[in-house]
């Protein structure tokens, strides 16, 4: 087809169309719908990266990099505190257990932020063994408020008395499912500097046990 054939084939192109004025409007129109649906469907919104649980997890144990999974959220709705993708987070202890899929946040670290959290000023965590140390471990849950008792050695008075040493602390984890060889556990509490050193002095003396109280 010559240059002469293609020229005629486009002048009945464009009088088919309906002229060229027709043509160019509806050239007009496409771009219109274009910019449109352009206007409709905005950009994708800005996104952080933090990191989540990749299961549930129970608190009180250290994270390992199988706990750990990166996501990435809208800016508008990342929790305040959350641990951003490049936050030092392997092997710090959870203070409360987690789910699946759930951001993790400074207050479910134990460290000062989760000190800080607290309603009163100038705590300071303790780690506390205590002589039911498995029995505790299966009722006892971070978040708990619980009373310290001092049970005295019975070959020592004859008689098995206890005696409270602290109440009303906070407990912000329980290490490890594990116990002591003599069936001791830990608890770590939150507690006042007087408190610590209370409680510091009682367990070189004595065993340690709790009660939980209404929070």
């Amino acid at each position: 087809m010559d240059e002469a054939s293609l020229r005629a084939g486009a002048r009945r192109a464009v009088d088919l169309l309906g002229g060229r004025r027709r043509l160019l409007a509806a050239g007009f129109l496409a771009i219109a719908v274009v910019a449109g649906l352009r206007t409709l469907s905005p950009a994708p919104p800005a996104t952080v990266k933090v990191w989540a649980a990749a299961h549930d997890l129970a608190g009180g144990r250290p994270l390992g990099a199988a706990d750990l999974t990166r996501v990435a959220l809208p800016v508008a709705v990342v929790p305040a505190g959350a641990l951003r993708v490049g936050t030092r987070v392997l092997g710090r202890l959870l203070a409360a257990p987690v789910r699946r899929g759930e951001p993790l946040t400074d207050l479910r670290l134990l460290g000062p932020s989760l000190l800080a959290a607290l309603p009163e000023t100038g705590l300071v965590a303790i780690p506390v063994r205590i002589a039911d140390g498995s029995a505790a471990a299966a009722v006892v849950k971070p978040g708990d408020v619980v009373d310290v008792l001092e049970i005295a050695d019975p070959q020592a008075s004859g008689l098995r008395r206890s005696t409270t040493v602290a109440t009303r602390l906070r407990v912000l984890t329980v290490p490890g499912p594990g116990a002591g060889s003599d069936g001791s556990g830990l608890v770590v509490l939150a507690a006042t500097p007087a408190q610590a050193a209370a409680l510091a002095q009682a367990s070189a003396a004595a065993s340690l046990t709790v009660t939980i109280e209404r929070p």
